[in-house]
């Protein structure tokens, strides 16, 4: 399982630096094969150099619901952030076979506390069902995609 978090304020939407931002992968090839759950940060004031958090082998269950029965996974990324868009209506959770992989994503945009600034992020799951083989898996095309980003302003 990868998440794949890129994070930018209002000062990058546009332009050059959207551009940039628009060309930054979704996924990123594995460490290695064991099962684990990584996180990589791509962060506009990082200039989006991908930064690996500590792997784990524990899911959030805030973040995501998983369920297996008779061969299939049932995989819902939940929204939890409180950020627009608020998402009423959200698709149902998405079954996988063993062998198959989802990518997932998801977009926010938030007022900053301190300075009344705009930030923005888009969330992307990279999950796959069973035994992963290939370092660079979810670099392919996704057995199911679940595209949930909105228009933000």
């Amino acid at each position: 399982m990868q998440w794949v978090r890129t994070e930018w304020t209002k000062a990058s939407r546009g332009g050059v630096s959207a551009g940039l931002r628009n060309s930054l992968p979704v996924a990123i090839a594995l460490p290695h094969t064991k099962a684990a759950v990584h996180e990589v940060f791509q962060r506009e004031w990082e200039d989006y150099e991908p930064v690996w958090s500590e792997e784990s082998s524990s899911i959030d269950r805030m973040r995501l619901s998983l369920r297996e029965e008779d061969g299939i996974l049932a995989v819902q990324l939940q929204d939890v952030m409180l950020a627009a868009p608020r998402r009423w209506a959200r698709p149902s959770p998405v079954r996988l076979q063993r062998g198959e992989w989802v990518r997932w994503q998801l977009d926010h945009r938030w007022v900053r506390p301190r300075d009344g600034g705009w930030n923005y992020e888009m969330t992307t799951l990279n999950l796959a069902y069973g035994g992963v083989a290939d370092l660079k898996v979810f670099l392919g095309k996704p057995t199911r995609l679940v595209d949930e980003r909105a228009r933000l302003r």
